[in-house]
């Protein structure tokens, strides 16, 4: 039987998974360097959809002093983004890391499984990180993700309760894997006057740090932060640069005359979001 690659990865999602990176990795805080690596894995912890790195213990410049593994809360979703590094579903022992002076309480986590062979998962975001000689913002680069960015000439319209938000026919079309397909509009051809900038930031490893925008004068909270933009996008994504990409999970989409259904991912509702 042919096997659907996609359905296969995701049932994976609550797996230990890992492969190993030939990259020259280096992590540091406010110019202290905290590790120093050719010997990592990307590790993708039980029920987490981006991957961190795993170090050995010897290529770390940083302290490590055991501390509590707290309990992940009930009822989360099956897979949860990057946040809450502290939440781990297998077995393990966390360290607090102390770098210059400052400690970051359980930034660090060693699984009990030998294959990953004692190295320590370090959590990303209080550290600055370069594969190579160059920068890496959101998360460890995904050995196995591909994006696709393509100039479109399909007829895309996103609406809101029967109100047209963007009607064109030069969308800018994001293919990557395990996502929806994502839709950027350019600015002349959404309704900007019925959208207000928030206060929201968001950063995609693979696309740079994002703005929002919410619905002018909607009681829904649902309608908050509905879409974003790249101003200054990374080069492998520079077509996107001042579009607007609006959340399919949270309006209606038509491609072609043909309604999209809505996708169910983290993105579906801002609560959920919050865990992405």
């Amino acid at each position: 039987m042919a096997l659907d690659l996609g359905r296969h990865e995701a049932s994976l999602f609550d797996r230990l998974r890992y492969q190993p990176v030939a990259k020259r990795i280096r992590a540091s805080y406010d110019g202290h360097p905290v590790l120093d690596t050719t010997d990592a894995l990307v590790v993708w912890e039980p029920r987490r959809v981006v991957p961190m790195y795993a170090v050995p213990r010897g290529d770390l410049a940083a302290t490590l002093t055991p501390c509590p593994t707290a309990p992940p809360p009930p009822d989360l979703p099956p897979v949860l983004g990057p946040v809450r590094f502290a939440w781990h579903f297998h077995d393990g022992e966390s360290f607090t890391i102390e770098v210059g002076g400052t400690s970051f309480e359980a930034a660090g986590f060693v699984a009990a499984d030998p294959d990953l062979g004692g190295r320590v998962i370090v959590e990303w975001a209080p550290f600055d990180w370069s594969e190579e000689g160059v920068p890496v913002v959101g998360h460890p680069h995904d050995p196995f993700k591909r994006l696709d960015v393509l100039q479109s000439d399909r007829h895309v319209v996103v609406s809101v309760g029967g109100t047209v938000l963007a009607d064109t026919r030069r969308a800018v079309a994001v293919f990557e894997t395990m996502l929806p397909v994502r839709w950027y509009v350019p600015r002349d051809d959404v309704r900007m006057d019925l959208l207000v900038p928030s206060d929201a930031t968001s950063t995609c490893a693979y696309k740079g740090h994002a703005t929002y925008f919410s619905l002018a004068s909607s009681p829904d909270d649902e309608l908050t932060d509905l879409a974003w933009t790249y101003v200054d996008p990374l080069h492998e994504v520079a077509p996107v640069k001042d579009h607007v990409c609006f959340y399919a999970e949270r309006t209606d989409l038509t491609v072609d005359g043909v309604d999209v259904p809505r996708p169910d991912t983290l993105w579906r509702s801002r609560k959920s979001a919050e865990l992405a």
